[in-house]
This record gives structure tokens, C-alpha cells and sequence, in this order.
């Protein structure tokens, strides 16, 4: 795949992101470049020049498979005096390593030598440094070195207790090492080679990095992961909705990520997605198991079991930890582990918690086994006591949040900075409920009231829980319905306002049936008008608003989970046309995308271009994207 002329490779929690012709160059900003493991840039420059010059890439570097890519390159040349010999360049990328075949192939009938110099550097750089936000991070006493060894060079970082370190291994070993230096620092090492060719003759060069980031997991052996992601029901097909779910499982394989379970155990999650999202997400991480349940319903358990695992236990304002929550992210880099940013186990995210609790009764549902619900009862009761307690319901009569100062302005899954706002674009201030959470926490306090029932054996427990979703849907009836538009708010602000933009949050209360079914009916079809669905999916927002903008993250833009999300709420209240319509749209989105849908597209209609237009700063691969057409094959078997 090339995005802003980039080559993405990924495979085992591990990826690198490279120029056309093979390079990493050091960039920075919305697609930097480098290879990178667990939040760290173990790579930041790998820069090969042939005979004192860049060299001309004949064929720019394709991916061959998703963990491969292949390019030819030459030295300088004209008509008249073509290249003495051609670069066969091969790149691939697996679990914290990164390799590199050179095969050199003379062109001429004599013998030559090929100069051959590769440049390396490792900044060691955290995502968060590299993202384009303006912020600047200090590291004191950090250190940072670089020295030849007997077969090519160590790139090491340490500050205080954290260090990391990357190694290039050279086949054959370079015949010289040389040092760039910017002041007393050492920031880069050239290897170089003279390489013999005989007459019409070839040579190879192989280098093997290792990156060892800080603390490393233990991994699963290979033969032991494979049978993890072992898909449960197979996807036969050879329509465009089949070749997406089987591009779509893939892709869940190469964000599969290792994770740590609840009771201490090894467990494979799917991370969120590419390049910037890398890791365990609460949200992300339960939505996409919900979509694949049918499927791999393994998937969920184990999402489950590693979301238990980080549970909030007490009270920490500055990474929005509160007892009972479910943790929005987790990350393992170096400004977190100094807590210079809150991620390291962040819990900024209204509505992961009762998401846990959807998702743990739903695992039941599908697979018949009471086992995970048993085993998890603890953390289910202490997610429901969040919800009422500091999530809000008891205080304020929904799931709240307030911005984050430290974090997220937004804790719903329109978490940009202005995404909940009024119809005239002004952003929503808090306590801010968001009206999907509150279906969700209507929805999980009906399936745990089931397992308290059926499972644990809790009928009092039971009760309580539905008399609560009940006093929540009544209420929710009356304050989050506009009359005058026949549609639900989005958000209801501290002051109690209806925040009356109109927003596709609406149609996740299909999904969650807290609407009643004649307004979710008419909620449905409203999503499936023109100012709402682009053709091929519904928009975030209504187009025509004065907040709507197409290239906009949430406000206007169109989201392939979402839709699915939508699209699993249009099959439950039975608006079987308008259900394949949306799915229409997607599946051909997908076709258009070589069967892999994005994090996001744009908002313009279908009548303006011959496919839909990207939106510029998109994930991809994406775990909910990619679970999308399971849960579209999902709703429409429903039907």
C-alpha cells in the first residue's frame, strides 16, 4: 500500500513505514517514516547511496505481500552510457526486526565494483514526538550511542531506567564504518562496501535489524498464535462483501498484537490501527470483537480478559483512572512511561465501560458459555458501579464527562477537539453527555441484569439493574428528543441543552434499543437521506449544517465502524432496504479500496467522483474498518 509516498510493512506488533525507493529519511508529521516497535522509532534514517549518488528507482517499491516490498534501482546513467550494473532491493519486516536483500547484478561483459554506502541512524523518537502537533517534550539526561560492532553497528538510548537499543547485522560485513556527528553526538553511521562483480555476474548484501524496545512482552510462539487467530467460521465467497470480510480478517491478523490477560496469561488483541495506533484500545478493541463475534468470538474473549486485566482500581486525576473503569488506551513509549502524556493506561473514554459490559454478555450469547462471564463477574460489577457512580448515572441521570485537561476535550468516540457541538458549530462544555453512550449504558445494564440472572445467580441484583435501564430510557425519552427536528440531540451539555446538530451518533440508538421503535424507525430512515448518506456511507454530520466540512475528522466526514454500528441497528428494527443501501454503499467503497476500507472516508456525495475520495490523514489498516464487513454480513443475514 503507498500513502503519501509512503510504503507501509507490518507484521507482529512491528512495522515500518518507507520512501518509494526503499528509504527512511527521518520525516516527521502525519505520515513519518522509521520502523517502529512498541511506540518507539527504532529506525529514523536508512539511506543507501551506489557509487556517491542517490540512486534511480527504475521500478519505485511495491508491496508484495503485506509484510514485503520490492523495488529496482540503479546508479546514474544515460543513453549512451547506461548503469554498470542494477539493485534488486527487497525489504520485509517481522516480529522487532527489520531486513533488508541487496542483489546486485552486473550489466556489462567485464568485471566492475559497485561502491555501496548505507547511512543509519535510530532517534528513538516516542509517537507522540512525531505526531504533528506542535508540542515539544523534555528528556533530560537521556543518552544517546552509537558504536560499530564486529558485524555492523548498536544504536543504543537510555534515560534513567528506560533504554532501548537497535542492532544491524551485516552479511558480509562492511569494509569501513564511518561517523556523522552534530556537535559531541554521533547521529548517524555510514557502512560501506566494495563490492566485486564479475562480468555479467551478481553479489548479495543481507542486513538483519533487531529492535529491543524497553520491557518487551514475552510473545507467543508463532505456531501457538496462529492457532489463536485461527478464523472460527470460515468466509466463502467470491462477491465483492466476501472478498472484503476475508481482506478484512487479515488485516485483523497483522494488528493482532500481544497483551496481558487478567489472570496474568498471554493473551492476542487487535490493535487500533496504523501508523499511530499500535496498541490495545478500549474502545476500538471491544467494537471490532463485537463485529467479529460471529466469527471469532476467541477474539472477544481475550480482548475481555486483557481490558479486565487494566481496570481501574483508584482514583488518578491525571490519567482519568477512576475504580471500575475500562481503560480507553494503553501504551508502552517513553514520554508515558515518565508520564510526560497520560496514555500509559489512560482512561479517557465515556463509554468503553459499558461497552465491556455489552460485549461480555454478547460473548455469552454466541458462544453458549457461561465460563468468561463467570470468571469476569468481579470486573462486570465493578463496571456497572462505575457507571453509576463515576460515570454519572447517579448524579446526573446519565454517563457524563467533562474535558479532559491532561487528555481528550471529547470522551465519546467523536473524540476530537469541537466534534460534539450545536448546530452552529460552537462546541458543547461539560458535564457533556453524549446520547450513544447513554444506549450503551442502557443496553449493558439490561445484558448484565441477564447474566446476573442466568450466570451468577443474582436475581435481586438483576432487578435493580433493570429497573435502572428502565428510569434511564424514560428519561432519556424526554430530554434528548427535538420535536421540532424529529430527531434525537446529540448531546445534552452541562447546562442540560439539547446539543442539536445532527448527528450520525443517532443511529447507534437503533443498535441499542433505547430508542422506542416507531422514533428509531424514523431515525433510521432520516439516516439514509441525501444530506446524511453520501452514497456511500452515512456522514458523521448532516451535510447543509454550518459545522459540516467533508475533510473533517467528525464533522462530516464518513466512518466505516460507525455505519456498521448503524447498519447493525437498522437490521434490528427491520429496515431491511435502508440496511442495503448503506451496505451497498460500503461494499462498493470497499471494491474501490482493493477490498480494505479505511479508517474514514470523506464526506462528498457518490455523483461527484468515480470513487470515494480518501480523507488525507486516514489509518489503514484499521481494526473496526476492517471488522466493518463482518458486521455488514452480520446485519444482513439478520434480514
Amino acid at each position: 500500500m503507498t500513502t503519501d509516498a509512503r510504503i507501509q510493512l507490518v507484521r507482529d506488533a512491528t512495522f515500518v513505514r518507507l520512501t518509494t525507493d526503499g528509504a527512511i529519511t527521518g520525516s516527521r508529521g502525519s505520515a513519518p517514516d522509521g520502523l517502529y516497535v512498541q511506540d518507539a522509532r527504532h529506525l529514523s534514517r536508512w539511506q543507501l547511496t551506489v557509487d556517491g549518488t542517490d540512486p534511480v528507482a527504475l521500478v519505485p517499491a511495491e508491496t508484495e505481500t503485506d509484510d514485503t516490498a520490492a523495488c529496482v534501482l540503479t546508479p546514474e546513467g544515460t543513453r549512451d552510457h547506461p548503469p554498470a550494473y542494477t539493485v534488486f532491493r527487497r525489504q520485509s519486516v517481522g516480529a522487532d526486526t527489520f531486513t533488508e536483500h541487496l542483489s546486485l547484478v552486473s550489466n556489462r561483459p567485464d568485471a566492475v565494483s559497485a561502491h555501496v554506502e548505507l547511512t543509519v541512524d535510530a532517534d528513538f523518537a516516542d509517537l507522540f514526538e512525531l505526531r504533528a502537533d506542535g508540542r515539544r517534550y523534555g528528556k533530560p539526561g537521556a543518552e544517546h550511542e552509537i558504536r560499530a560492532t564486529a558485524d555492523g553497528v548498536r544504536l543504543s538510548y537510555r534515560r534513567e531506567d528506560w533504554h532501548a537499543e537497535t542492532e544491524v547485522v551485516c552479511r558480509p560485513t562492511p569494509d569501513t564504518v564511518t561517523t556523522a556527528r552534530s556537535g559531541t553526538r554521533a547521529t548517524a553511521r555510514t557502512l560501506s562496501w566494495l563490492v566485486p562483480l564479475a562480468a555479467h555476474g551478481s553479489a548479495e548484501l543481507r542486513l538483519t535489524v533487531h529492535a529491543r524496545p524497553h520491557r518487551r512482552p514475552p510473545r507467543t510462539a508463532p505456531a501457538e498464535r496462529a492457532a489463536r487467530q485461527r478464523t472460527s467460521v470460515e468466509v466463502e465467497g467470491t462477491d465483492d462483501l466476501s472478498l472484503a470480510c476475508v481482506r478484512g480478517l487479515a488485516d485483523i491478523d497483522l494488528l493482532t498484537i500481544p497483551a496481558t490477560g487478567v489472570d496474568g496469561e498471554g493473551v492476542h488483541v487487535p490493535a487500533a490501527g496504523i501508523p499511530w495506533f499500535l496498541t490495545l484500545f478500549g474502545r476500538d478493541s471491544l467494537l471490532t470483537s463485537y463485529f467479529l463475534l460471529p466469527y471469532r468470538p476467541e477474539t472477544a474473549a481475550a480482548v475481555l480478559s486483557a481490558l479486565a486485566a487494566t481496570q481501574g482500581e483508584r482514583h488518578d486525576a491525571f490519567s482519568g483512572e477512576q475504580p471500575g473503569r475500562i481503560v480507553h488506551e494503553t501504551r508502552h513509549g517513553e514520554l508515558a512511561h515518565f508520564r510526560q502524556v497520560p496514555y500509559g493506561r489512560y482512561f479517557g473514554a465515556v463509554d468503553a465501560t459499558p461497552l465491556f459490559l455489552v460485549l461480555l454478555h454478547a460473548h455469552h450469547e454466541t458462544t453458549g458459555d457461561p465460563a468468561l462471564a463467570k470468571r469476569l463477574e468481579t470486573h462486570a460489577r465493578r463496571a456497572v458501579d462505575w457507571m453509576l457512580t463515576d460515570g454519572g448515572l447517579e448524579q446526573h441521570g446519565y454517563l457524563v464527562y467533562s474535558p479532559d485537561p491532561n487528555g481528550l476535550v471529547n470522551q465519546n468516540w467523536k473524540d476530537s477537539a469541537g466534534a460534539i457541538c450545536f448546530s452552529d458549530g460552537t462546541q458543547a462544555e461539560g458535564p457533556i453527555a453524549v446520547s450513544e453512550a447513554q444506549g450503551y449504558a442502557y443496553d449493558a445494564l439490561l445484558r448484565t441484569a441477564e447474566l446476573a440472572g442466568g450466570v451468577w445467580g443474582d436475581e435481586a441484583y438483576a432487578g435493580r439493574l433493570r429497573e435502572t435501564a428502565a428510569r434511564l430510557r424514560e428519561r432519556f425519552a424526554a430530554d434528548f428528543w427535538m420535536a421540532e427536528a424529529d430527531f434525537p440531540a446529540l448531546a445534552l451539555d452541562g447546562a442540560g441543552r439539547q446539543v442539536d446538530a445532527l448527528a450520525s451518533d443517532a443511529g447507534h440508538l437503533l443498535w441499542s434499543g433505547i430508542l422506542d421503535p416507531q422514533r428509531a424507525r424514523r431515525v433510521g430512515r432520516r439516516l439514509l437521506e441525501p444530506d446524511f448518506f453520501s452514497g456511500w456511507a452515512v456522514r458523521t454530520l448532516a451535510a447543509g449544517q454550518r459545522p459540516y466540512h467533508p475533510l473533517s475528522y467528525h464533522r462530516g466526514s464518513a466512518w466505516p465502524h460507525d455505519n456498521a454500528v448503524i447498519a447493525l441497528g437498522l437490521a434490528r428494527q427491520g429496515l431491511t432496504q435502508e440496511l442495503r443501501t448503506l451496505a451497498e454503499g460500503l461494499v462498493t467503497a470497499a471494491a474501490r479500496h482493493a477490498y480494505r476500507l479505511p479508517e474514514v472516508l470523506a464526506g462528498y456525495d457518490r455523483s461527484a467522483t468515480a470513487g470515494p475520495v480518501p480523507y488525507p490523514h486516514s489509518c489503514s489498516p484499521q481494526a473496526w474498518a476492517a471488522a466493518t464487513p463482518l458486521a455488514l454480513r452480520t446485519a444482513l443475514d439478520r434480514t
